[in-house]
């Protein structure tokens, strides 16, 4: 910017103090400037309007060539197949047969006991057997005609003497005196009791 004109301006200024009163002058020089050119600002503000035009303009420009970008592949997709000519066939159905119901009896409160007779040792001898037969038939009645026992479902097997206890009951004591009554029984060598103790029964 050019400085063409200047002005002088001085100024008096008197200073008080409490033992003396003096003046002080002072003087200033401004410059003004050329009012002939463009400012600053104004430039500024003319090259962000030019720079958001071009930006309206190039967004423009993109968005039309993708407009007609959509709209031929809108038209693309909106032209029919052709349709295959297709004959249909229609055929009765067939008839099914009703279903077949089948009603089972309603299961027993409590399942029989189950009675498994081992097979006979290979070398062994066919007084064993009938002696674990004879063993299995004392236990099968004493469960059997003792009240406590009886609709419990309590399994015993024998086999050589040996005689496996299977079931549940309801505490320790219950099982405990099953065990001893099998012993109990002429014939018995040995008992394994695999009773279970089910308090919640």
């Amino acid at each position: 910017m050019a400085y063409e004109d200047q002005e002088a301006r001085r100024s008096r200024v008197v200073v008080e103090t409490p033992t003396a009163r003096r003046e002080v002058t002072q003087s200033e020089s401004l410059r003004v400037p050329e009012r002939g050119g463009i400012s600053g600002a104004t430039v500024g503000v003319i090259v962000v309007v030019a720079v958001a035009l071009v930006t309206i303009l190039v967004l423009v420009l993109l968005n039309n060539q993708t407009n007609q970008a959509n709209n031929a592949n809108l038209a693309a997709q909106q032209q029919p197949a052709p349709v295959p000519q297709t004959t249909i066939i229609q055929q009765p159905a067939a008839q099914q047969p009703p279903p077949v119901i089948i009603q089972q009896p309603a299961p027993a409160t409590q399942p029989a006991p189950v009675i498994v007779n081992p097979p006979a040792p290979a070398g062994g001898s066919s007084a064993s057997v009938s002696d674990d037969l004879a063993i299995q038939a004392k236990i099968d009645k004493k469960i059997q005609d003792d009240p406590t026992y009886s609709g419990l479902g309590l399994t015993a097997t024998v086999l050589d003497g040996k005689v496996t206890l299977v079931g549940t009951v309801k505490n320790d004591a219950m099982k405990l005196q099953i065990e001893r009554m099998i012993k109990a029984i002429r014939g018995v060598k040995a008992v394994d009791n695999q009773i279970i103790v089910n308090a919640g029964e």
